[in-house]
């Protein structure tokens, strides 16, 4: 009999020698190729087969939900948690994160995810969700729009991050390694923050890489919104990508960016447009079963001219969100603190208002609207 050398674990495994042992290896190997196969097919279609899934402190099994957070240390100031809830579906598909709450007072977009997290069945969900709700938790606690009131950073610029910066940075770097790295498509979420009224609209962010940048086409336009505004000069490199969706755009995943919501209290109906589109992307992404809705035909944006205040003082609007203004057309007057006119701002080019300033406080830089010009 010849006895195999111990180095391919004849004795190691505890398998015998012989003709029924050879056979049971022979199966063992068998099997271990059909699994390695079907991972390997799984992987090539965009499709996720571990049978658990973690993020940060969040891991779930096939068929699970959990909940976690994703820790940001100590550095240079405080550290955090931002909370993560995780859906492993039933079977196996593309891992999606959606994230929000860059600015902790976006709110529509913070609730939209919410009603994800609790209305989504992993038993109906072929591959994976990653939910971030709320990744700006002290702008959220303490109402500060804009920026993280811990180092008055936008937590939306400063990707992708620094392990040894302040808290934005820190947080940026976290989210990079533990969701973008992670995930197979990306959606982000805005909206309008405390000072903004903003109409519904997404991002499409031109690479340059034309498979990718059909994929992502197909994500605005299945999520549903009237309005998508081509980006083509966002940063190209990776490690200076500023933004969320631009850090996984220049990792090679298809990603969005979506908006939706007034100042102030919530719109529960654009909330629920919000929460209506991600959906909308997962049955284009077949990690649902329910068909896609109807193709919308949306309207292209080739162009945002931003309109900033030249000096302190208060701002009138005279044009609501999605106004459609003419060249020249009054979009509202800056007075002093005693309400004496001392701007009148105007439109310099015809196009539809995608965001109006929502409240009279205003200071020298601060955006007073956003025209979008439609592409011909």
């Amino acid at each position: 009999m010849k006895v195999m050398p111990e180095r391919y674990g004849a004795r190691a495994s505890g398998v015998g020698v012989g003709p029924h042992a050879n056979k049971k290896r022979h199966e063992m190997k068998a099997l271990f190729a059909a699994s390695l196969i079907l991972c390997v097919a799984a992987t090539a279609l965009g499709q996720d087969a571990r049978p658990t899934f973690t993020v940060g402190t969040a891991t779930a099994k096939r068929g699970e939900k959990a909940y976690g957070v994703l820790k940001v240390p100590a550095g240079v100031d405080a550290g955090y948690d931002i909370p993560v809830a995780l859906i492993h579906g039933a079977r196996p598909g593309p891992v999606l994160a959606v994230v929000s709450g860059a600015h902790g007072s976006e709110y529509a977009s913070i609730i939209a995810v919410e009603q994800l997290i609790s209305g989504t069945n992993p038993a109906e969900v072929s591959g994976t969700l990653i939910l971030l709700p709320i990744v700006n938790v002290p702008s959220f606690e303490q109402i500060t729009p804009h920026v993280n009131p811990t180092d008055n950073k936008s937590m939306n610029r400063f990707y992708p991050g620094n392990a040894n910066g302040t808290q934005t940075e820190r947080a940026s770097y976290v989210i990079t390694k533990e969701v973008v790295e992670r995930c197979d498509h990306l959606i982000d979420l805005h909206g309008g923050d405390l000072d903004e009224n903003l109409r519904p609209y997404s991002y499409w962010t031109v690479t340059g890489n034309q498979k990718q940048d059909e994929a992502s086409k197909a994500m605005a336009i299945a999520f549903g919104l009237p309005y998508i505004i081509i980006s083509a000069d966002r940063p190209k490199d990776p490690n200076a990508s500023r933004f969320l969706e631009n850090t996984a755009t220049t990792r090679g995943k298809p990603s969005i960016t979506a908006e939706a919501g007034r100042s102030g209290p919530v719109d529960a109906a654009e909330a629920a447009m919000l929460e209506r589109g991600v959906r909308n992307v997962m049955a284009h992404l077949k990690m649902r079963t329910l068909s896609a809705a109807p193709a919308v035909h949306p309207i292209w944006i080739e162009t945002l001219i931003t309109i900033a205040a030249e000096q302190n003082g208060m701002f009138h609007p005279s044009v609501d969100r999605a106004a459609n203004v003419a060249k020249g057309a009054k979009l509202g007057v800056v007075t002093d603190y005693l309400n004496r006119p001392v701007q009148e701002i105007i439109a310099p080019e015809a196009g539809t208002i995608m965001f109006i300033r929502a409240v009279p406080s205003l200071k020298k830089g601060d955006t007073i609207a956003s025209i979008g010009i439609v592409r011909k």
